[in-house]
């Protein structure tokens, strides 16, 4: 009997030791290890992202803000009827039935419904009472303006990324710091919650103050969809600058997209095409040709070339005018957009000269402009321009250049030869210097030429009442890589300044294959500025520069001072 006592102590004795090397190695050794585990099982966490910061324009209007919206999760474990519940969501929301069923019987704490919804959907959802079911607060992008300069402001995910223009370029300033929000569970499994609201919120971002103008915008995006239907074209651009501070007062691509819903639409609706598309820029390039010839004093304005009734031939290959043209000035060389003369200025100037100036202006390079995805454009080294490229870039072929590179060399010459940074961000410093492609005084000569334009050349239409404009039309052909250019197929520019004789605005226009009679940037393009720059310059309360009274009309002070979206603009 005793023996057998001894046995049981000592079994005993074995297994208290045995069990206490366990519990040992559990609660000492591998404490940390299962403390993390089971806080794994008993919650798991949510982000939350803080509001956004606002966009302002440059009178201090909403742009882009964040407003405060429900979100839908469901925790598993709570859902009486997968199948049943799942139906019910898709009775009122746009959601996969089948995938939210078949995550809602995974052994998991927690599974999103639906993020960021709308206030009638919450509250149609809210009205269900679903079991499993639960809500949360979180922050949502809104663009109060809608369509306006959406492809400059850009457009934010779901997760509070920002997936193109400013929203993308400073999202680190404006996401903000977000929060972490658990989700508790019991131990039957059986109840789940999110915590309760801690006392810290997520940070707020930085607010951006613009240098766009919402009214400017509006005018500028209504114009150029007046003029793509009006002449048929495939898409138009725009860009307005302060030529002396390199602000962008206004950038518009037609046709555009709504940023609250961006996924409704196509990507090529998203694209800021005048930072991110490059094309041959035709005759709004013998401006840079000019500038050669002038800044290098080989050539007066008042000299006379002879542009050889309609053609010439270089090298066995015959290039024509777009008319016939007997002699004229270098002046009216540019007023009447000769390509013969145009040809003759870039061979007085020279391949060195040519390729030097097109440098100064910077093309083939970033702007540095503060948005993503800009477009060097294409500019070739000198070394690889072949026996007829100065002839063909003269009259802009050969060539590839951004809306916002040539109208950033207008700007240079409207800022007395001095190019600035262009930027959409308003940090309040000093224009900043970029270079000075041409002297003060060769600025003063194209300017005058660039009226002369306006006045008796191809862009009689950009002329605006009251005031003096200097501009310059271009009818580009397009080409197709391997193919050549097609006939047919043209873009359509007008870049301008004014008042000519102290800019305050320039503007350029582009419109993508116009289809019809009517094709050339003297009848497309230079309408379109003219209408733009007479509401923008009333708007902006510009004194008119010219002895006789603009003949402003009622209809024109309406449409300027604005009506159904720009009413909310003021």
């Amino acid at each position: 009997m005793r023996s057998r006592l001894v046995v049981c102590l000592a079994l005993l004795a074995l297994w208290a030791a045995v069990a206490g090397a366990r519990l040992y190695r559990l609660q000492v050794e591998r404490h940390e290890l299962y403390r993390e585990k089971a806080s794994r099982q008993q919650q798991g966490a949510i982000r939350l992202h803080a509001p956004r910061g606002t966009f302002y324009d440059a009178r201090g209007r909403e742009l882009a803000v964040s407003m405060t919206v429900e979100s839908a999760f469901a925790v598993p474990y709570e859902v009486e009827d997968p199948a049943a519940t799942a139906a019910a969501v898709a009775s009122v929301l746009e959601v996969d039935q089948a995938q939210l069923a078949a995550e809602l019987v995974e052994p998991r704490s927690f599974v999103w419904v639906a993020r960021q919804l709308d206030p009638p959907q919450a509250k149609e959802l809210r009205a269900l009472d679903l079991p499993g079911i639960h809500f949360l607060e979180e922050s949502k992008r809104y663009y109060p303006q809608r369509e306006l300069a959406a492809q400059v402001l850009g457009f934010v995910g779901v997760d509070n990324q920002g997936l193109g223009g400013l929203e993308a370029r400073y999202d680190e300033t404006v996401a903000g710091e977000a929060l972490e929000r658990r989700v508790l569970r019991d131990a039957r499994r059986g109840h789940s919650l999110y915590a309760e609201r801690s006392l810290t919120e997520p940070e707020p971002g930085d607010d951006l103050h613009l240098t766009l103008d919402a009214t400017v915008q509006y005018i500028l995006e209504r114009e150029l969809a007046r003029g793509l239907e009006t002449f048929r074209g495939r898409s138009a651009v725009g860009v307005v600058l302060d030529p002396r501070s390199g602000a962008v007062v206004a950038m518009a691509s037609v046709p555009g997209f709504d940023p609250n819903h961006y996924q409704d639409f196509p990507e090529a609706n998203r694209r800021n095409r005048p930072v991110q598309d490059a094309y041959e820029p035709g005759s709004t390039f013998k401006l840079i040709t000019a500038a050669s010839v002038l800044d290098a004093n080989l050539a007066d304005p008042t000299d006379v070339f002879d542009c050889e009734r309609g053609g010439i031939s270089l090298y066995g290959k015959r290039i024509n005018d777009h008319r016939s043209f007997d002699r004229l000035t270098f002046g009216e060389v540019i007023a009447k957009s000769s390509n013969v003369g145009a040809i003759k200025l870039g061979l007085l100037a020279g391949p060195e000269r040519l390729h030097d100036a097109i440098e100064r202006f910077g093309f083939g390079r970033l702007t540095g402009i503060d948005l993503p995805g800009e477009s060097p454009g294409l500019a070739r080294p000198l070394e690889s321009w072949q026996k007829r490229s100065v002839a063909y870039i003269s009259f802009g072929q050969e060539i590839s250049v951004t809306p916002l590179q040539l109208a950033l060399a207008f700007a240079a010459i409207a800022n007395g030869g001095v190019m600035v940074q262009p930027h959409v961000v308003d940090l309040g410093h000093r224009p900043r210097v970029a270079g000075r492609p041409i002297s003060e005084s060769t600025a003063r000569s194209l300017e005058r030429m660039l009226e002369a334009v306006v006045e008796d050349g191809t862009a009689k239409r950009a002329a605006v009442p009251g005031y003096t404009v200097a501009g310059k039309t271009g009818t580009a052909q397009i080409a197709i890589p391997g193919k050549g250019y097609v006939a047919g197929r043209y873009v359509a520019s007008f870049v301008g300044f004014v008042p000519a004789r102290a800019p305050r605005l320039v503007a350029l226009i582009a419109v993508d294959e116009p289809r019809g009679p009517l094709y050339h940037g003297g009848d497309v393009a230079a309408g379109i500025f003219s209408a733009t720059m007479r509401q923008v310059l009333l708007y902006l309360g510009v004194p008119p520069d010219r002895r006789e009274t603009a003949p402003w009309r009622d209809a024109d002070r309406i449409a300027a001072a604005g009506s159904g979206p720009t009413t909310a603009l003021r």
